[in-house]
């Protein structure tokens, strides 16, 4: 399909000084694969826009040169995503951005936040009384600035009828392959998914955490040698009393370290650590509901499904359902474009 026969979707991309540089690009690569997906039948017509004359100086130091200038930006777009900086959760934030965006929002389909430039849509009215997110380092800033804002500070996503917010970072890529699948279906969004080499995308209600512990080394902290023994151990007894034994630990001082290094509970740790398994296992295909269950430690279906629904607000069956379907219309779709392709040799 020529780009003349697809559906044109203007996004615009405002990106104020200090943005990170993921924040800019992941979206803009994101969008722009879809141009490579024979027969998708759209195609975004991406506009970076700066709030100061010359280039986008990022966080990183790289410079970025935008299309153009708020002020020169007098087109509708039906997607506008506003990029935030380390800066912007300070009082003074730019009136002149957040003055464009009242402006614009009436006329603008879906309006997206990435990381912490949900304090200008915030500062712009526009998270008044609706569900948003943000990087978990700025939530509790954003909620105690602006207490009329529902923070959902461990959520990739967050959609709110019109109004998304991400955690930035590589959830800005996730939000733009869930907008990519609400405009063109699952099975584009899966092989742009699979061009960048990144999961389908991960549900919005998905930790921002992950279960593989990251942070200090053994001899730093005993986190990770815990970490390495619940992922080794997922259908086991992995109870606070039993986790608390191995690491030689009181469980009170458990609790204290989980708190300090995750913000989260040793509990709610290991709830996440079996869901992300049980995810991989039914991602497979090759393995029941209920042996899944079994394998990943949750005792019954019925316990995995609610967990499942916490973590990621879909029950196993529909996850399933769902992701198989995406890769069988991708598979269809790749074998109609390999014959076309014999056909013309």
């Amino acid at each position: 399909m020529s780009d003349f026969e697809r559906r044109v979707i203007n996004v615009g991309i405002v990106a104020p000084g200090g943005s990170q540089t993921l924040d800019i690009i992941g979206p803009v690569d994101t969008f722009a694969q879809v141009g490579r997906i024979p027969d998708a039948g759209v195609r975004y017509a991406v506009s970076l826009l700066g709030t100061a004359p010359g280039p986008i100086l990022a966080s990183s130091g790289l410079r970025v040169l935008p299309d153009r200038l708020i002020d020169e930006a007098s087109e509708v777009f039906d997607t506008l995503l506003v990029v935030g900086s380390p800066d912007i959760q300070d009082e003074t934030q730019d009136p002149a951005l957040r003055d464009w965006l009242v402006r614009k929002a009436p006329t603008t389909r879906r309006i997206v936040s990435i990381c912490n430039g949900a304090f200008t849509l915030a500062a712009a009215g526009l998270l008044e009384g609706r569900r948003a997110t943000t990087h978990w380092q700025y939530a509790g800033a954003l909620a105690a600035r602006y207490p009329g804002v529902q923070v959902e500070p461990d959520r990739i996503f967050v959609r709110d009828e019109h109004i998304y917010s991400s955690a930035g970072v590589t959830a800005g890529i996730d939000l733009a392959l869930a907008l990519i699948e609400q405009d063109c279906g699952s099975g584009v969004a899966l092989a742009v998914a699979r061009a960048l080499i990144v999961f389908l995308r991960r549900p919005g209600g998905q930790s921002q955490f992950s279960v593989n512990y990251s942070g200090a080394s053994s001899e730093q902290s005993q986190l990770g040698g815990i970490s390495d023994f619940v992922l080794s151990n997922l259908s086991a007894d992995l109870s606070l009393a039993r986790i608390a034994r191995h690491a030689a630990m009181s469980e009170r001082s458990l609790m204290r370290l989980f708190r300090e290094e995750l913000q989260t509970t040793p509990a709610r740790y290991v709830e996440a650590a079996r869901v992300e398994a049980a995810r991989s296992l039914i991602e497979s295909g090759a393995t029941s509901i209920q042996q899944v269950a079994h394998r990943c430690g949750f005792g019954s279906t019925d316990t995995l499904r609610r967990a499942f629904l916490r973590h990621l607000g879909i029950a196993p069956g529909d996850y399933r359902q769902r992701f198989q379907g995406a890769a069988r219309s991708l598979d269809a779709q790749t074998e109609q474009t390999g014959l076309a392709a014999l056909r013309t040799r």
